[in-house]
């Protein structure tokens, strides 16, 4: 059984990984009841939460069914980011997460994030700090390096163990890669290989299918996967998964989901995420998840525009009705 401290959280967990203005509690929760082990939230500015932002909050906002869960936070200064710490105590979830990781320019470019990359001493400073500031278990996600010349992660992984950090989750690619190319996974296996680590390495980057995930079981060694860009808009990968892992099966093939299951689990996410956060900006949001929900169907284009455009809950509610009943339950997958 993996743990996070004294928190166990399966033999395999599969984790949503956490993507901004997409994981909030609307979707975890979806993505929970499809077989979603561990959630994380969106992530938070140390600064954002310190100054009382309303919107930071309400990321924080997360229901016992969440759990086990960790609210995730990014800074690029130690005293905001123990302040913010303090904050998200509060609010009691299982473990606290640093971002080390994020590669877009509002973050990065401002030392936090995967921009911390290039100054380690001051990452492991920091994170030190903050591993003795929490009560709660403290994780790391991170990226293999800054940039090709730099990739530390093998050591970095050992120096966080060493500060008392209580997991490590490593997307395998560079900072100034983005999200370009294939994740790398072999530095990721070695992190995990290295005989000195005993705590949980959890491999991330460009899971997208079952098969995928269970050769990162099998060839890399892992304790647990990320899923991302994977999950927006199809939260059954984590039950397709989990069903590939169970069996081991490399060629396993998922069922395919109904339009009918699409249109009503699409529905629930938009009814729940207009509760959560307002009818303007769950509207917004939610248009990035209308790809994945009708992924593959054909004829679709007539749909795509009006998804991304309508601008009000009933007229998108009669548009969802409209899709089930043109498609019923045909096959009409590519």
């Amino acid at each position: 059984m993996v743990k996070i401290g004294n928190i166990e959280v399966g033999e395999f967990p599969l984790f949503l990984s956490p993507m901004d203005d997409v994981t909030d509690r609307p979707f975890r929760q979806l993505c929970k009841r499809f077989g979603a082990d561990v959630l994380i939230s969106e992530f938070i500015a140390s600064e954002a939460l310190i100054r009382d932002a309303e919107k930071s909050f309400r990321k924080m906002l997360f229901d016992e069914v969440e759990r086990p869960i960790g609210i995730q936070v990014f800074g690029s200064e130690e005293e905001s980011l123990l302040k913010c710490v303090d904050v998200v105590v509060e609010s009691h979830p299982d473990f606290i997460d640093i971002n080390w990781g994020c590669p877009v320019r509002k973050v990065a470019g401002k030392g936090a994030g995967s921009g911390m990359l290039r100054d380690i001493p001051k990452l492991l400073k920091i994170t030190s700090a903050l591993v003795k500031r929490s009560p709660l278990p403290v994780t790391v996600k991170t990226r293999l390096g800054y940039d090709d010349t730099d990739k530390p992660i093998v050591t970095l992984v050992e120096q966080l163990q060493d500060i008392g950090v209580a997991a490590v989750s490593i997307h395998g690619r560079t900072k100034t890669q983005m999200y370009r190319g294939a994740a790398d996974w072999t530095l990721i296996a070695e992190a995990k290989a290295n005989p000195r680590i005993h705590i949980p390495v959890f491999g991330n980057g460009d899971i997208t299918t079952p098969r995928q995930a269970v050769e990162a079981r099998r060839r890399y060694g892992v304790d647990g996967i990320l899923i991302g860009r994977a999950a927006i808009g199809n939260p059954w990968i984590f039950s397709s998964v989990k069903a590939a892992l169970n069996t081991c099966d490399e060629n396993y093939e998922p069922p395919r989901i109904s339009v009918s299951d699409r249109v009503a689990v699409c529905r629930e996410h938009l009814l729940s995420a207009v509760e959560f956060k307002g009818e303007r900006q769950a509207i917004f949001e939610m248009r990035k998840h209308y790809g994945g929900y009708f992924y593959g169907l054909h004829s679709f284009k007539q749909f795509r525009i009006p998804l991304v455009t309508l601008t009000t809950l009933p007229e998108l509610l009669t548009l969802l009705d409209t899709i089930g009943i043109y498609y019923g339950d045909k096959d009409v997958c590519c």
